[in-house]
């Protein structure tokens, strides 16, 4: 069987993208698989039918890999792919039509507006409540993400998130412990507990330093744990994800839970976590990325 993994792409999130390309790549290889590195944002599709590959490990991050696109294309020509499908990938590739559906099926997700150039910046932040987070719609690794703790830096957030998509959204800051949820064979792996320096788990402290710690057990209790991991399991489905993914959720200070958004095409680098909650059950880091080409398909 001959594999292509998608990685790079044109998306903000490229550097990233190959790093897990990479790690993926040399993973399937020690494991007897026939896999080519294939990136997108440098050869044409339609390569990957005349190239005679059988399947594909998508590896890309962000818009034209995560957001429905490239799976609608791999459909098209017949090849099957790793993760969530069309209406699964577009779905969860935006952030606000991802919550508009938690909402309507009971998920616990935080308030939030839609924000544009001739939004009444310090009325939403009124009806919101400070503090709270302007973040672009489809965009992923916390590029473009402001914390803002005083209305008159509305704008200026605004602007930032506004350059990597002209669809921004506002919501409430959920200020407690930060879990991640990965999803394996459309089944919860064990928590993940983050905890980043000053909670700023932002683009260089995901990938870039060591000074993040990973508490994997979470340190909740297993019932407490167990009840999350049913609500991020419930909220994958929801938004019509399929395979394997990650759910970004909070605790408030009352520790009712919130749940931020879904990553259908997790990062697969050294400091990524869906391979750290794999090792807790025992899969490797080259297992699990068996299993997930294992779990490829069309539509």
């Amino acid at each position: 069987m001959k594999v292509a993994v998608l990685m790079g792409g044109k998306a903000a999130e490229r550097e990233i993208s190959l790093m897990s390309g990479n790690g993926v790549l040399e993973a399937l290889r020690s494991k007897g698989v026939d896999a080519h590195a294939f990136d997108p944002g440098e050869r044409d599709l339609g390569e990957l039918k005349r190239g005679g590959f059988a399947r594909c490990f998508i590896a890309l991050h962000g818009r034209g890999g995560e957001d429905g696109t490239i799976q609608g294309a791999l459909e098209m020509m017949g090849i099957p792919y790793t993760g969530s499908g069309v209406l699964g990938s577009a779905l969860a590739m935006d952030k606000a039509r991802t919550k508009l559906v938690w909402q309507a099926s009971g998920i616990p997700t935080p308030a939030w507006e839609p924000l544009h150039p001739d939004s009444d910046m310090k009325a939403v932040a009124a009806r919101l409540g400070l503090p709270l987070v302007v973040k672009p719609v489809q965009e992923g690794s916390s590029l473009g993400i402001t914390k803002v703790r005083d209305a008159a830096l509305m704008d200026e957030a605004f602007a930032l998130a506004v350059n990597y998509d002209r669809v921004v959204i506002a919501e409430r800051l959920i200020e407690g412990p930060e879990y991640t949820a990965s999803i394996l064979d459309d089944a919860p792996l064990p928590l993940i507990r983050i905890e980043a320096p000053e909670g700023e788990y932002d683009y260089q402290n995901k990938y870039f330093t060591d000074v993040t710690k990973y508490h994997c057990p979470c340190g909740l209790p297993e019932k407490k744990e167990q009840a999350l991991k049913s609500l991020a399991l419930k909220a994958f489905k929801a938004v019509g994800c399929t395979g394997w993914g990650r759910l970004d959720l909070m605790l408030d200070a009352k520790g009712e839970p919130w749940l931020l958004e879904v990553n259908t095409s997790p990062g697969m680098t050294s400091h990524s976590l869906v391979p750290m909650a794999a090792r807790a059950v025992g899969l490797s880091y080259a297992d699990l990325c068996v299993k997930i080409l294992e779990g490829s398909h069309v539509g």
